[in-house]
């Protein structure tokens, strides 16, 4: 057995320092008959918008101000105030409103009717809507901006989307490697979620996916965080934003750990009301790790938002079109799909057995001092 390099030891004890609240178990749930009938959840992270029904600009409503954070966090109303938002219904939030209707496909009133926020609450990806002003959706609309009088900036083909600057893993990239975070201590079950994940992507591409040992030495690095966890990007607890994944070359795929994730079986029976599956939030923001954007295509897999009890794993026609776009077509490819686990990588000279009980060790030697 190779011995741990002194590097590596370095590392160990870095990473509590960086991921502060990082978790050693997600809520994982190996199939939907394992969740515990007593079991009483909570509400999502946003539910008490649904107080706002009717509202429209001119309205004062206490926690208005924090539903202005939430179009900020995603991309709606660019700047924040040198202070705290207010509660008024003002002209910027009926602006972003507006723009958020349009990105979903709602009718265009800037008043927060049933059907707008009812898609609000909705859990969704933790990746913005609107990048440097510029809205990334609008389902094959012209290119618009948060503001009239400046150019488009965001590249948009057909319904799909890209990142500015359309960024790509290199020219010439046949495979990507992918790692787990070692304190989060995964099963086989649910890495072959993410092998799946990986398949449906590498199945309409020329890309090819393989896991690694070596969390350090991966292109993508996988993990289960809550909170704060160091990236700039808080988890808020249940149903609010599942997941979020960086643009190429960046590699990092962070899941909230406190979501009721589901491995296997079918969700869509779950007596839980917040089962989140598990292989969905993957296919997905495997899709922003790539390279693509937010679409407005509801039944595209990078459709910002995904009910609880729902499963949708499949590339939609916009999905496949936006990927080939940046990486080409698999010449096995025949136009429809069907998944196949890639191999896991068996070669690396440490084990996952053993840098997961190299990590537990470094840990519990943090823990003491």
């Amino acid at each position: 057995m190779v011995q741990p390099s002194y590097h590596h030891l370095i590392l160990a004890f870095l990473i509590p320092l960086t991921l502060s609240n990082a978790v050693v178990s997600a809520r994982l749930f190996p199939n939907v008959s394992s969740l515990l009938p007593d079991y009483a959840p909570l509400g999502g992270a946003w539910d008490a918008f649904r107080n706002f029904t009717g509202c429209h600009r001119g309205d004062k409503y206490d926690g208005l101000a924090n539903l202005k954070s939430y179009f900020q966090r995603f991309g709606y109303i660019p700047h924040a105030p040198p202070y705290n938002f207010s509660d008024n219904f003002d002209d910027a939030l009926e602006a972003a409103i507006k723009t958020y209707q349009r990105n979903f496909n709602l009718n265009v009133t800037g008043v927060l009717d049933a059907a707008t926020l009812h898609q609000i609450v909705l859990p969704r990806c933790g990746v913005a809507d609107i990048i440097n002003g510029t809205t990334t959706m609008n389902a094959g609309k012209e290119n618009r901006t948060a503001s009239s009088s400046s150019k488009p900036r965001f590249h948009t083909v057909a319904h799909y989307t890209l990142f500015p600057g359309m960024p790509r893993w290199p020219e010439g990239t046949e495979e990507l490697t992918y790692a787990f975070f070692p304190g989060n201590e995964l099963s086989d079950a649910v890495r072959r979620v993410f092998a799946a994940a990986f398949a449906r992507w590498a199945e309409v591409t020329s890309l090819t996916f393989r896991e690694t040992a070596s969390y350090f030495g991966a292109d993508i690095r996988i993990g289960f965080f809550s909170g704060d966890h160091g990236d700039g990007e808080p988890f808020d607890g249940s149903l609010g934003t599942l997941a979020h994944a960086f643009s190429p070359t960046n590699g990092r795929f962070h899941l909230d750990a406190a979501e009721d994730w589901v491995v296997s079986g079918d969700v869509t029976r779950s007596a839980l009301d917040t089962a989140v599956d598990l292989e969905s939030v993957a296919v997905h923001e495997i899709g922003h790790l790539l390279g693509l954007g937010h679409s407005s295509v509801e039944e595209a897999v990078m459709f910002p938002t995904i009910s609880s009890r729902r499963k949708k794993v499949v590339l939609a026609d916009d999905d496949i079109k936006g990927i080939q776009f940046l990486y080409g077509s698999n010449p096995n490819f025949n136009g429809s799909t069907a998944t196949s686990a890639p191999e896991r990588d068996s070669s690396h000279a440490v084990s996952a057995t053993s840098l997961l009980t190299f990590f537990a060790f470094a840990f519990s030697v943090f823990a003491l001092l």
